[in-house]
């Protein structure tokens, strides 16, 4: 979806324009209303409940995998905020020996650092800087901490869903390490159905932004190989867990890593994903995509960092245009849920993520910014995030959407209309 398409900002009649602005000043000092998307379509006509991976949340807004999604305090103030979906933490796969292939990628987290960052159009932003990647503690601690975390979200309605990271292997040659697969997501399983015993498990494989760096994604043909075969082996390892078919028992999520090749190539990761779902072995939803990669930046002696900020939303939307423009035009084998990510950081963006077809955002950099960048003067940082990503007068995603609501002349707009139709024409119209 071209940004020629859209004006600066949604221009909005008198009435509803100043019934946001009461809402955005009123916020800023009160709680928000729970639940979000109830007063939301009430007071708005916008239904802002959605579904990721085919589950249905009550808000398209959730948090990313990371490390604010690594122990359970974080999870419950997730729900408190109203969030509609939590991505936990990274863990490193192992087999039943505990023999970890990607133990390089389980290290601590250090001190973060949120600093401010310009991108290649002058825009300035923000990114989140630190060395860790994965989960760094026992498995066995996982799989608790995974266990509360689905009571806790229960308790919520706020979908938990754990992430992994699995053998990948540096050549087409190379044989895969299966039993990672199969001990990981068997005992992810047991978990999820102690709760949730008639529903398959939402499941993150995280291509890390760090993956772009490394000897493992030297080779376009390699790469490709990892996205055809990872879904096809954690079907397998939930179809033997469980002795039910991959469909009952697993949904399966690709989060796409940006690449240190062209756009092109990003593109073509996307396809091939596609055309294996077409098939009917390959993923089930697609998350993207996760930090660029800078193979000469350096953050406390440790060379090639990942960075997020507008060059990494550009890149995204730049992407997710072209392929959704191929969408409607038919040029596509199928289509799964996309679940957005990459400086989602105000309505704007948000709004074209959902116009390139993602049902739900991923936000993780801007759940940490210093106090002072947010509007609300009360809660905690995911609350007031919540509050401006929302309700900001000028370039909040119900501004966007109320401004698409009455070009369209529609009564309600909900996520599955936006991300479901074509507006083109509606968009391009004077």
């Amino acid at each position: 979806m071209s940004d020629f398409l859209l004006p600066n900002k949604p221009v909005l009649t008198n009435p509803l324009a100043q019934k946001l602005v009461s809402d955005f000043e009123k916020f800023r000092f009160e709680p928000l209303p729970q639940p979000l998307w109830s007063f939301v379509l009430e007071r708005y006509g916008i239904d802002l409940r959605s579904t990721y991976a085919d589950f249905p949340v009550s808000l398209l807004i959730g948090k990313a995998s990371g490390q604010l999604s690594m122990e359970l305090h974080q999870v419950r103030k997730d729900g408190q905020a109203g969030l509609g979906f939590c991505v936990l933490k990274t863990v490193i796969a192992q087999d039943a020996k505990g023999f970890q292939s990607m133990q390089a990628w389980s290290i601590p987290v250090t001190r973060m650092k949120v600093e401010r960052i310009r991108g290649q159009d002058g825009t300035e932003g923000w990114t989140v800087t630190w060395v860790g990647r994965g989960w760094h503690k026992s498995f066995e601690a996982y799989l608790r901490f995974f266990d509360k975390a689905i009571t806790i979200g229960s308790e919520r309605s706020m979908l938990v869903v754990p992430s992994i990271k699995a053998h990948l292997p540096a050549s087409v040659d190379e044989e895969w390490r299966i039993g990672e697969y199969e001990f990981t997501v068997g005992e992810l399983l047991k978990v999820w159905r102690r709760h949730n015993p008639n529903l398959p498990m939402p499941l993150e494989f995280d291509f890390s932004p760090t993956l772009a760096g490394s000897d493992y994604a030297r080779q376009r043909e390699n790469i490709l190989n990892w996205l055809i075969v990872v879904p096809k082996l954690v079907k397998q390892a939930a179809e033997k867990a469980t002795g039910l078919s991959a469909r009952e028992s697993v949904r399966v999520g690709i989060k796409v890593f940006n690449a240190l090749f062209e756009d092109d190539f990003q593109l073509t990761m996307l396809q091939t994903l596609l055309k294996e779902a077409a098939k009917g072995s390959g993923a089930d939803f697609i998350v993207y995509a996760n930090r660029l990669f800078d193979p000469n930046r350096e953050y406390e002696g440790v060379k090639g960092i990942a960075y997020g900020g507008p060059d990494l939303s550009a890149r995204n939307l730049l992407v997710l245009s072209q392929l959704t423009n191929m969408r409607w035009r038919g040029a596509l084998p199928t289509w799964l849920p996309l679940s957005g990510t990459g400086n989602v950081c105000d309505g704007g963006i948000a709004f074209r993520y959902l116009l390139c077809g993602c049902s739900t955002l991923q936000i993780h950099t801007f759940f940490q910014l210093p106090l002072s960048c947010y509007a609300k003067r009360t809660g905690d940082k995911i609350e007031r995030a919540l509050h401006q990503l929302l309700f900001e007068p000028d370039n909040g995603l119900v501004a966007w959407l109320l401004w698409l609501k009455e070009k369209a002349k529609v009564e309600t707009l909900t996520v599955s209309d936006l991300t479901q139709r074509d507006w083109s024409a509606i968009l391009s119209a004077g």
